[in-house]
């Protein structure tokens, strides 16, 4: 019996596999169609509020952004630092700057395994020509336009925008600019060279798993942290007459030997000329990463004073908060945070800033309030808007940044429900204080809108895009998108 049971097994094994398959097929493919359905919803629903408001037809906006640019190296991260045999390390460190191998690996590690975007300036001229020489015949690299100023830049021109970029750049460099760019600033040879090493959810180095897709991008800049462009930029700020200023490269200030009160110099005029502008011209300031606490202390006192918006990611928010609160910089912070903990740590910038800024008005000092606040996470995009204020368009703008994160890392204009998912929790709480409000996520109208005090808070969900193309620069063409809307 033992025998022939076996025999028969063997003989009709193939059709009761066949049977299981097609009943998994039957049971799952149901949940299937709703997923499928449920994401084809949201991004119609999104595309609708994007849509709800366009570009005025008759002028195009005028924007003017500094500063910087560079021309980025985009190589698989794993791949070069397999091939330069960068040494495994068992101890991830956090370091403010890169002077040799270990520090690399260390330095790399600490940041791949949660996911972390992070950039550093590399102190050794040789190691960083070196790391350049082995990535420019690797596999799948790419050359690109680079720096958050050229990026946002980039981003406004092809959405609609006339813009004034400051700038040092090479001739090749301007050559690729959209033609509604014109640039202010010296021509260099060289331009400054970034090096990204992207890597993709799950890649993995020796022992590290990736738990998303980020970048961890080295520099060893000779122009950029210098504002070499600001004078230019200034003089033809008057006659380009903005719509809005924004500003961002300012990290590559961070961790740069500067001479000694360099550094003040170059930030008390670009305050100068921050300060010298319209009242009615707004200014962004765009975040980054930054490490070294002095500069983040300097920008306190020189550049976020003058800034009525302000954009960042998961990273930069609890990073700048921890200061605000007299606590040293938070260098890593939960990649892939809750809505609520982020709306919560929004509020306190918000107020902060704002409680500074009428304390400096009452000793005289010059300067604006906060009135936009835009957060860039990998599952949401979060905004707080003063009610009143100059910016308009709020819930369209974050459902406009929403699909941008999309757009950009998956690098394709139209976006793909079969390439995409959705990680944002089905319903989320407004704040971490016992007793909040939760809203769910309604497919049909999938931007939360809603008012607290003197502001209104939005929040959309992010189509993650699953097959990533490059997540450098994210950011900045999610926040340049998020800011045409608002002119």
């Amino acid at each position: 019996m033992e025998e022939g049971g076996r025999v028969s097994w063997v003989r009709y094994g193939p059709l009761v596999s066949l049977l299981v398959v097609l009943l998994a097929l039957w049971f799952r493919s149901p949940q299937n169609e709703v997923l499928d359905d449920r994401l084809d919803t949201v991004l119609s629903s999104l595309l609708r509020a994007e849509q709800k408001v366009g570009m005025n037809n008759v002028a195009r906006p005028k924007v003017a952004v500094g500063f910087g640019g560079c021309v980025d190296l985009i190589v698989d991260g794993v791949t070069l630092l397999n091939k330069i045999g960068l040494p495994l390390t068992d101890q991830p460190l956090h370091h403010d700057y890169i002077v040799n191998m270990e520090q690399l690996a260390q330095s790399f590690a600490y940041f791949f395994a949660p996911g972390a975007a992070a950039e550093r300036f590399m102190l050794n001229d040789t190691l960083f020509s070196e790391l350049v020489e082995a990535s420019r015949d690797l596999p799948g690299n790419r050359w690109a336009v680079g720096g958050n100023a050229p990026v946002m830049a980039g981003r406004m021109a092809s959405e609609g925008c006339d813009v004034l970029l400051g700038g040092s750049f090479s001739p090749d460099f301007t050559d690729v600019l959209s033609q509604h760019i014109t640039v202010a600033g010296t021509i260099v040879e060289e331009p400054d060279i970034h090096l990204i090493l992207e890597y993709p959810s799950g890649a993995s180095w020796g022992n590290y798993t990736s738990r998303r897709a980020n970048r961890y991008i080295i520099h060893s800049d000779d122009h950029n942290p210098y504002l070499a462009s600001m004078e230019e930029f200034a003089e033809k700020l008057d006659n380009f007459k903005p719509d809005l200023v924004v500003v961002g490269g300012l990290q590559m200030m961070d961790n740069f030997p500067f001479q000694e009160g360099e550094r003040h110099t170059l930030l008390s005029r670009l305050a100068d000329l921050l300060s010298s502008s319209s009242p009615q011209i707004g200014i962004h300031f765009e975040m980054a990463s930054f490490v070294e606490e002095s500069i983040m202390e300097d920008l306190l006192h020189y550049v976020i004073p003058h800034a009525d918006s302000l954009g960042m990611n998961e990273q930069e928010l609890p990073n700048l908060l921890s200061l605000l609160k007299g606590s040293n910089i938070t260098v890593l912070s939960d990649p892939n945070p809750r809505v609520a903990t982020v709306l919560d740590q929004m509020r306190e910038v918000y107020r902060i800033l704002n409680q500074r800024h009428r304390d400096a008005h009452d000793a005289g000092a010059k300067g604006k309030s906060l009135t936009r606040l835009h957060v860039h996470t990998l599952a949401f995009q979060a905004m707080i808007v003063t009610r009143g204020s100059q910016w308009k368009n709020t819930m369209s703008a974050t459902a406009k940044a929403s699909l941008t994160a999309n757009r950009h890392v998956c690098g394709s204009d139209d976006i793909d429900p079969n390439k995409a998912r959705l990680i944002m929790d089905d319903s989320f709480s407004v704040s971490r204080r016992e007793g909040s409000q939760r809203i769910p996520l309604q497919e049909t109208r999938p931007v939360s809108c809603w008012d607290e005090d003197d502001y209104e808070i939005c929040v959309a969900p992010v189509l993650v895009c699953t097959e990533v193309y490059q997540t450098a620069g994210g950011g900045d063409n999610i926040s340049a998108a998020g800011l045409v809307l608002q002119i």
